[in-house]
């Protein structure tokens, strides 16, 4: 079948096979070889992508679901001059990843869930990835990363925050 996806601002267009999962168009299709393909079973989540800006285990959803929607993969969160989005970064800045495997998915997850929670709480953090696995145990880090962008996001919409939380 022919489907047509919005991947990270571009249009893919391919004849698919009716049965073939988004994750594989992303990878195989589309070239985009970030997201991981870590179970095929919606267990582990290295696979998350965000479809129409809500997070799903593109290894559960098929092309042809997606067919007329908007992806976004990891390549697609930097900003068009290259700088990294606030959740890449604080990644990066609170070492959010270890063998990274996960990391892809992980912090496709974490958009979404800033996105929908801009200001939550550890425990927030902690139940909105649980559907994430980290294989090196290193969620302690990784919770630390969003819980900064966060902040990083709320010093952006309130300036002026930083300085006051600080003092």
């Amino acid at each position: 079948m022919k489907v047509s996806i919005r991947v990270n601002g571009t249009e893919v267009v391919a004849d698919v096979e009716d049965r073939l999962l988004l994750a594989h168009f992303v990878r195989e299709v589309a070239g985009l070889t970030a997201t991981n393909i870590g179970c095929d079973t919606t267990s582990c989540g290295a696979c998350t992508v965000l479809l129409d800006g809500e997070s799903v285990k593109s290894c559960t959803v098929l092309a042809a679901q997606a067919d007329g929607h908007e992806i976004t993969t990891i390549e697609g969160l930097a900003g068009p001059d290259g700088q990294w989005h606030p959740v890449q970064r604080a990644f990066h800045a609170e070492h959010g990843l270890q063998c990274g495997f996960c990391t892809p998915g992980m912090v496709m997850a974490a958009v979404s869930l800033l996105a929908e929670n801009p200001d939550p709480t550890e425990e927030q953090v902690r139940t909105g990835l649980e559907g994430n696995l980290c294989r090196c145990t290193g969620y302690h880090n990784i919770v630390r990363a969003v819980l900064s962008a966060a902040r990083e996001g709320q010093d952006a919409a309130h300036p002026g925050e930083a300085e006051r939380r600080a003092s």
